[in-house]
């Protein structure tokens, strides 16, 4: 039976990659998701916090803007390289669902061979960035592509496969902190915890978009185990997330700026769990997009840290 293809609800057609964009090399870019930021945003923003939270506890008065923008560009990297993974794997079951018949592999705008090509060469590039950083952090990345392997297969055998992106997109997390230590500490895996519990919550939300589809198919998803008890679910995980990112910044010493930073960025929180509407798919996309001012609120409330200690040290 042939699938009727979807439009792509979060790469709007004015997005850069379909107007600016060469168009032998558009199947590829959508492959790496470059024409929809807000995953490779959600895999930045850990690895920022953790830097600038360890550079907090160190008393460093100046950011690494380096590091920065090494974590900016491995960021970009290996988003498109676990998302072409992630489709490579999944390419039979994204040719029955609704929304991701139209992907460049299940669409033949890209082969699986080129798609596999893609991978590797984008992994390259990630690998190229890590290795500017010290051994303990090289290898602390490099371990997380098991964890990436393992999760297009986590949703065909366990009912919680969010739990596993939650690892594979908090990883930044502990990442950030070794980069600057060179070894991991209570703050980064407290900071970690957290992280995990959000992307649970903001992916049980976008997992809604899917659910009908993936009870068809057999496969595992937060939003089909919380059903309609989603908005407690995701309530309680926000609030804990929120709770381990304020033990975290406490850990490290953090100042009052990022503790009012974290409380302003529960009440956003707090509107997607009150405003959310789990039946209706653009309400669950923008909710779930809007985890990128999350991320942007809590880096802010780490700058503005630092800076007021850099004014203090003047004084």
């Amino acid at each position: 039976m042939e699938i009727e293809v979807s439009p792509i609800a979060d790469a709007p057609p004015s997005n850069w990659v379909d107007r600016w964009a060469p168009e032998s090399w558009r199947p590829y870019l959508r492959l790496g998701r470059f024409d929809r930021p807000i995953g490779a945003w959600l895999l930045l923003f850990p690895c920022w916090w953790s830097q600038t939270l360890a550079q907090i506890d160190l008393g460093q008065t100046f950011l690494n803007f380096g590091y920065l923008v090494l974590f900016a560009i491995g960021a970009l990297a290996m988003r498109a390289s676990g998302c072409a993974y992630n489709d490579y794997i999944d390419r039979d079951i994204d040719a029955q669902v609704y929304r991701t018949a139209n992907r460049p592999i299940p669409s033949g705008q890209v082969s699986p061979e080129a798609a596999l090509v893609f991978v590797a060469a984008t992994a390259c590039v990630g690998l190229a960035v890590v290795l500017n950083f010290n051994w303990f952090t090289i290898w602390l990345a490099i371990s997380s592509l098991l964890v990436v392997a393992a999760y297009p297969f986590a949703k065909r055998l366990i009912p919680y496969p969010q739990l596993v992106l939650g690892f594979a997109f908090s990883w930044g997390a502990l990442v950030g902190w070794a980069a600057v230590k060179g070894s991991l500490g209570l703050p980064a895996l407290v900071l970690f915890t957290g992280c995990v519990l959000w992307t649970i919550g903001y992916d049980t939300i976008y997992a809604h978009q899917d659910k009908e589809d993936d009870a068809l198919l057999g496969l595992g998803s937060t939003a089909l185990k919380f059903g309609d008890n989603t908005v407690s679910f995701v309530g309680a995980l926000y609030g804990l997330a929120a709770i381990f990112w304020l033990i975290a910044g406490a850990l490290a010493g953090a100042h009052l700026v990022y503790f009012l930073a974290v409380a302003l960025v529960f009440l956003q929180m707090s509107w997607q769990v009150a405003t959310l509407d789990i039946h209706d798919s653009a309400n669950c996309l923008r909710r779930f997009q809007s985890n990128r001012d999350v991320g942007l609120a809590v880096f802010l409330g780490l700058l503005a840290d630092k800076a007021l200690s850099w004014f203090a040290g003047l004084g």
